[in-house]
């Protein structure tokens, strides 16, 4: 008589570790290669981006401003860039919802203010809820410039008015031969994670998860515009001292609003090459700046993202690379200004 013989309980146990160690190695890969999917639909998003702005360019003979002045002026809450590239990504319809005599707050605007674009939105990002009510959150940033300590203003998308720096030489828009350092070498567009809705920005530290998505006060001294490089390094060494919570609850503005502008607030639209990539937005010490700026013109508004390892970066020759963390930041510095005369080596980043 034959005998069927079944699993003993440790023959089970080693086959359930087997799989268990199996799966313990799949997992990461399979996290990683969806991870790599995400980065390069970021990296497509950019390259759209990108080339709105060239089909812009071709038509108005300059990159889109920072911000349109609104109906109370130039000093005036307007529309930022993202609204001027509507008709270049086929949004012509939302771009004629836009009532332009009316500011980008005003209810009358609330049917394009309330639209929200999927490519807007890093695949990365895992804070999509909307922060203000129903208005559009948004990602990609325009670059503002170098530290404001030494070149402000001196990116690709700027204002066309300057409210506190008093460098009015450098204001835009920007056009193609403004960009004397090279097409190539300049930055036009990068992400910066979405601030988190509500007061949960309240409490943040540096070091916490989300403490890229709050809003720091540096501990060191003030830099004022164009006091020099030793003066942008007293402010950055006092950025890497932070104090252990956010003294600014505002990082709920990062990314609200797709459509708003204002000259000098970098919070909404803007990021500037100031400390480098993921590293938190840091503000200048009280008294340098007025305390109401949502990340002003002399303080750092970097870009950030969920990537392992660095941040997806548009060039202004439309074409987009990662920028790693540990890029040397003489070279971060080179690649936010248009017009500087660095020399930067491509292995320098």
């Amino acid at each position: 008589m034959s005998h069927r013989r079944g699993f003993t309980l440790i023959e089970l146990l080693v086959v359930i570790a087997i799989i268990a160690v199996l799966i313990a190695l799949l997992l990461p890969a399979v996290q990683a290669a969806r991870e790599a999917a995400r980065r390069a639909q970021c990296t497509n998003n950019l390259k759209q981006l990108g080339l709105a702005a060239h089909n812009y360019l071709s038509i108005n003979e300059a990159l889109p401003a920072q911000n349109m002045p609104g109906p109370g002026g130039a000093s005036d809450w307007g529309f930022n860039w993202y609204s001027a590239l509507l008709p270049q990504i086929e949004q012509q319809a939302m771009f004629n919802s836009i009532n332009f005599s009316r500011g980008a707050w005003d209810l009358d605007n609330t049917t394009s203010a309330y639209s929200q674009l999927a490519t807007w939105v890093c695949p990365s990002e895992s804070q999509t809820q909307r922060i203000y009510l129903g208005y559009s959150v948004a990602n990609y940033v325009g670059n503002y410039g170098g530290p404001g300590a030494i070149s402000p203003y001196s990116g690709t998308i700027i204002p066309t008015i300057d409210l506190e720096v008093n460098n009015n030489a450098a204001l835009g828009p920007v056009k193609l031969a403004g960009i004397a350092d090279g097409t190539s070498n300049t930055s036009l567009f990068s992400e910066r994670l979405i601030g988190l809705p509500g007061s949960q920005t309240v409490g943040l530290t540096p070091n916490s998860v989300n403490g890229k998505r709050g809003i720091f006060t540096s501990t060191g001294p003030g830099a004022s515009a164009n006091s020099g490089q030793a003066s942008a390094m007293a402010f950055i060494n006092g950025c890497k001292t932070l104090t252990s919570t956010s003294s600014d609850p505002n990082g709920n503005i990062l990314g609200e609003y797709a459509f708003v502008g204002y000259p000098m607030h970098l919070c909404f639209s803007s990021f500037n090459h100031y400390l480098g990539p993921n590293t938190v937005p840091c503000e200048q010490p009280s008294g340098t700046e007025p305390s109401w700026l949502g990340i002003g013109p002399l303080s750092s508004a970097p870009a950030t993202s969920n990537h392992s390892g660095g941040v997806n970066v548009a060039m202004a020759d439309g074409s987009v690379r990662f920028i790693k963390d540990t890029v040397n930041l003489q070279a971060w510095w080179a690649l936010g200004s248009r017009n500087g005369g660095e020399v930067i080596s491509a292995d320098a980043y």
